[in-house]
């Protein structure tokens, strides 16, 4: 099922981008972004879990350096029937982690500074658990393809915009330029909430995967409540000597597990994450 929508994600969002090019440029226009289109799609595919880790500066880490975390990850592989996924570390102080890649046999877990610190030996397992059902599911190729093609699409908006401002309007010889405006504006706004859909409603299944390959829902949630209070308040910089990557961040919301970006005011429509009081109420309905 995941695989299906994946593709029917890419066809999606590749029309949007084809639909771009045509008010951009006419046919020439859509057949140069069919070809981006596609390109976009190959490298969401195969190098997703690469851009993601690069866009936070994470690096691999060893067994040797990690052995906490190995541990854990290797148990939990384990118990999944997975491969071992290779793990890396963000250079970040906020508690966090993600899960990337195109199949379980190509899967990447990174995690941030700040969670091993902040986070108990229980708490920890409970959020990687989280990541590992990600990869059982087969949905982290879904969030990384999202992110990459509306990436795309923002991206050539924006191209449209300044040449809609620096060219002539009145040597266009499409005269239709409220469309093409209105096209610039809603194709971003689509594909956001295509990816902000995809995103709501596969964190509750990694939930309820992660609480029975622990069977510790309360380690989940308990860790969850810590990583919703830090991303609103802050986190004691002091304590860990480095600074947070806002920009990183923003660009890499929705694969989080909680949203790293603090004082969210945006309504429940436009946010990459269900609400975390509501997931840790389910978490806690699920002990065993």
């Amino acid at each position: 099922m995941n695989t299906l929508k994946t593709w029917f994600l890419m066809g999606l969002l590749s029309m949007l981008i084809v639909l771009l090019g045509a008010a951009f440029g006419g046919r020439a226009g859509a057949l140069i972004a069919l070809i981006v289109a596609m390109g976009m799609n190959g490298v969401g595919y195969f190098f997703s879990d690469q851009l993601a880790i690069s866009m936070v500066g994470a690096k691999s880490v060893t067994e040797r350096s990690e052995p906490q975390l190995y541990t854990i990850v290797r148990h939990l592989s384990d118990r999944a029937g997975l491969p071992m996924p290779k793990l890396y570390m963000a250079p970040s102080s906020q508690p966090n982690a993600f899960a990337t890649g195109r199949n379980p046999g190509h899967a990447a877990i990174v995690v941030n500074e700040g969670l091993i610190r902040q986070l108990s030996e229980r708490e920890l397992t409970g959020v990687l658990a989280h990541e590992m059902s990600h990869i059982r599911h087969r949905d982290i190729l879904i969030a990384s393809v999202a992110a990459t093609m509306a990436a795309s699409i923002t991206w050539l908006a924006q191209m449209m915009q300044w040449e809609m401002l620096l060219g002539d309007m009145r040597d266009r010889r499409n005269q239709n330029w409220l469309g093409d405006l209105a096209l610039m504006i809603l194709a971003p706004i689509a594909a956001t909430l295509i990816q902000l859909a995809v995103s709501r409603s596969r964190e509750y299944k990694a939930d309820a995967g992660a609480a029975h390959l622990t069977r510790d829902p309360d380690g989940l949630a308990d860790a969850l409540a810590k990583l919703h209070h830090v991303s609103r308040f802050g986190t004691d910089r002091a304590a860990t000597g480095r600074r947070r990557q806002p920009a990183a961040a923003a660009a890499m919301a929705h694969m989080y597990i909680v949203n790293p970006l603090q004082g969210q005011q945006l309504a429940g429509l436009f946010s990459t994450h269900p609400p975390t009081e509501e997931r840790i109420k389910r978490l806690r309905l699920m002990r065993f």
